[in-house]
């Protein structure tokens, strides 16, 4: 792990350690060129070593960089350090989504439509430019103390999936809000970032996401076999104008979900605009 106080490519000095996952540490850091605050996610060394992921990281970041929308975490550089392979980002000042739920349980119906409609315009952004998320699921969610909802990691996924990089420890999380196509390894398009956004729908709904085991394996099994569940059978007073939203992001068939996540925003936006 990288000591606080190095400085990255001369230029990031790390300041104070933010988080850690199966893929990455982050870190608040320095631009000494820019003097602004910013996030820094550098690579764990046994990844970096991995010459497939790195030159896809690197492409990855880079079409990452070329999204500019506010519900987006902006991507300033990436780079080669001896400490290892770094993405500098936007630093958003507040918390991921997952955090939020934990400490709070459910949402009311209200603010979960709008975080997801906020989303949902990220998703359209990034699929306007060819870039599907594969990876959304409430960490990668951020809430800003202002309330600005910024979605974060678009393209890592994608780097590791195509470099067949396996990551101990981050599959189960992210299973969870795989769709049925992403179970069965099957090819990814835009409808598996709408199915993924209606499990956290669903999770904002209800304080648990719909399907849980205790494996990879067991968590898709029940979202192959079993029927989706029904927010309101789990919590009273949810709309249900706002449940058949949730409903049609969550169908089986891709083909079934909204036509784009634009559409699925329309729909969330109004019915935020009908209350």
């Amino acid at each position: 792990m990288a000591e606080i106080g190095s400085v990255l490519s001369g230029r990031y000095r790390l300041m104070e350690l933010l988080g850690q996952g199966g893929m990455a540490t982050i870190y608040r850091a320095h631009d000494g060129q820019l003097d602004r605050a910013v996030a820094v996610k550098v690579i764990r060394p046994e990844y970096g070593r991995d010459p497939d992921f790195l030159a896809r990281f690197r492409a990855e970041a880079q079409a990452a960089a070329s999204l500019n929308h506010p519900n987006v975490v902006a991507v300033y550089d990436s780079g080669e350090d001896p400490a290892g392979s770094y993405i500098v980002m936007e630093l958003v000042d507040g918390e991921d989504l997952a955090s939020l739920l934990r400490r709070n349980g459910p949402l009311p119906p209200r603010q979960a439509a709008r975080i997801a409609a906020e989303v949902a315009r990220a998703l359209a952004a990034a699929h306007g430019r060819g870039l599907v998320h594969r990876d959304i699921k409430s960490s990668n969610i951020l809430i800003a103390r202002d309330g600005r909802v910024k979605v974060g990691d678009f393209g890592i996924a994608r780097a590791l999936a195509e470099a067949q990089v396996t990551l101990p420890g981050t599959t189960l999380g992210s299973v969870h809000y795989f769709s049925p196509e992403q179970s069965r390894g099957e090819q990814l398009t835009e409808a598996t970032d709408i199915y993924s956004l209606g499990i956290v729908l669903f999770e904002m709904l209800v304080g648990r996401r719909p399907w849980e085991g205790d494996s990879a394996a067991s968590v898709a099994l029940a979202r192959l076999t079993g029927a989706v569940p029904v927010p309101s059978d789990h919590r009273a007073g949810i709309p249900a104008g706002l449940e058949a939203i949730d409903r049609k992001a969550l169908a089986f068939e891709p083909a079934d979900r909204f036509s784009s996540a634009g559409a699925l925003a329309e729909a969330l936006e109004g019915f935020l605009a009908d209350r």
